[in-house]
């Protein structure tokens, strides 16, 4: 039993070594790549980048200022007319101060952010500014999406 325990300790030690363990920097530009894409994508309207960027299952959650909470990923789909509309027009985003911190396993990170998501609908100004924006990602067939995320507004 005990050389069993120990033959795993090995193992596990070797995956964690510097020459085997995944290299973090890369990791951390990867996530803020893919965080950066739940609102980006909507520059050029690509609905793929955004899927990618995001859990494609039930356990996909994003809460916003309003008062619809989206919980899974067929959700997301009936906010696609809205943006698609030839009204809705991206202007551009910007990741205030992200902080990624990442699981003791590796294959899961959150993360903090103030975002600006500069937008107009109908030329009107529908933008967020200083959101506070925090979420989950988890790696999963070797990519990062985001699994949970919340929007919110500091009240002063």
């Amino acid at each position: 039993m005990k050389r069993i325990t120990w033959g795993l300790a090995i193992l596990q030690l070797a995956w964690l070594s510097p020459a085997t363990a995944p290299d973090r920097e890369t990791e951390r530009v990867e996530i803020t790549r893919v965080i950066s894409s739940v609102i980006g994508w909507a520059k050029d309207k690509d609905l793929a980048r955004f899927y990618g960027s995001i859990a494609n299952d039930e356990d996909y959650v994003s809460v916003t200022p309003g008062k619809r909470v989206i919980k899974r990923f067929e959700d997301v789909k009936q906010n696609v007319p809205f943006w698609m509309s030839p009204d809705f027009r991206y202007v551009r985003h910007e990741l205030k101060d992200l902080e990624i911190t990442f699981a003791r396993c590796g294959e899961v990170a959150w993360f903090f952010c103030v975002l600006d998501d500069i937008n107009t609908w109908k030329g009107e100004p529908a933008s967020w500014e200083n959101a506070r924006w925090t979420g989950v990602v988890e790696k999963r067939d070797g990519k990062w999406v985001v699994v949970s995320q919340h929007f919110s507004f500091a009240k002063e």
